[in-house]
């Protein structure tokens, strides 16, 4: 399926949903600064999704500040999660910890409700039970619209819905994983994080494409590794290109490889290495959506275009080295 289509919709988000989703996490926005630019770009551009959470600093509070400015609460769709661990990795998936986070989102997205509300990660000691009793308990409250987890198996997302039909509770409805070309090693940043790239990962693939859940893949670049800015001949030196966490999670030989192969067909097709990467993601039988940070109205736009970019099955396959 190729999801060519800038905007589409998400069960329980009362709005159009762009498929890119402007990440949140780069300063200066996550020091809480002037993001005004960015976030004006990004609608410029077609994107009227933002990805944020409680845990991304002062992120929130830039973008709510931007909200009240421009008046333009309604323009946009705001994703932002909650539950994240605390500075000890100690967990945090209970009502005490889900609500305290929502009311100081609210409070710093200067806004009554979140469109997408997400766990930020999941503890598998926990009963589905309380996530599903308690998003269900917001979504009432109209605090919240579609929610779901990140950095949540499958496995784990088919209990919590299992629990809600027979309770005849609202479902997860929404995903976000890693998911992109790059196949994540290791876990870049500890706690938990869940990819579903890479073959190891391919049962996870085949649910999500079976059920159509909407998977809103972070790292959907590689980190950096897909940004254009590291050619595949000059790996020796990546830690001139790519931080320590891309390095930890997505420095490979077969990495490397998709890299050079994404450069050939950029040429062919006249994109760029982004661009290709990116149009990757949209050609899986998935009901896909990425989130990219964007300080650049260019890069936005060029994230934009690669939805229209015709891989095919052949290409996608030949990227993805089978």
């Amino acid at each position: 399926m190729k999801n060519n289509c800038l905007y589409t919709t998400i069960p329980y988000v009362t709005k159009k949903v762009s498929r890119i989703f402007a990440g949140t996490a780069f300063p200066p926005i996550q020091n809480g600064g002037d993001g005004t630019a960015v976030f004006e770009a990004a609608l410029e551009n077609g994107i009227n999704a933002f990805d944020t959470a409680r845990a991304y600093g002062g992120a929130e509070k830039s973008l709510g500040n931007w909200l009240e400015k421009s008046g333009k609460r309604e323009e946009v769709v705001i994703l932002s999660k909650c539950g994240h661990p605390d500075f000890l990795w100690r967990k945090r998936v209970n009502e005490k910890a889900m609500r305290k986070d929502l009311e100081k989102s609210l409070e710093e997205l200067k806004t009554d409700y979140i469109d997408i509300y997400l766990l930020h990660r999941d503890d598998p000691g926990t009963d589905v039970a309380v996530p599903v009793e308690v998003f269900n308990a917001m979504y009432a409250e109209g605090k919240i619209g579609a929610f779901g987890g990140s950095n949540w198996t499958h496995t784990r997302i088919e209990e919590a819905n299992e629990y809600a039909y027979k309770h005849n509770l609202i479902p997860f409805s929404v995903s976000s994983p890693n998911f992109g070309l790059a196949r994540q090693l290791r876990d870049p940043w500890g706690g938990g994080c869940v990819t579903i790239s890479g073959p190891e990962n391919e049962a996870a693939r085949a649910w999500y494409a079976k059920n159509q859940m909407p998977v809103i893949a972070y790292s959907s670049l590689g980190r950096g590794l897909f940004s254009g800015k590291m050619k595949s001949t000059e790996t020796a030196n990546m830690k001139n290109f790519l931080d320590a966490p891309a390095i930890k999670a997505y420095a490979s030989e077969d990495n490397f490889e998709r890299l050079r192969r994404c450069e050939l067909l950029a040429e062919k097709h006249h994109a760029s290495v982004p661009q290709i990467a990116m149009s990757w993601i949209f050609a899986q039988p998935l009901n896909t959506f990425a989130a990219a940070s964007m300080s650049r109205s260019q890069r936005m736009t060029a994230n934009v275009e690669a939805l229209q970019i015709e891989l095919s099955a052949e290409e996608a396959a030949y990227l993805d080295l089978k």
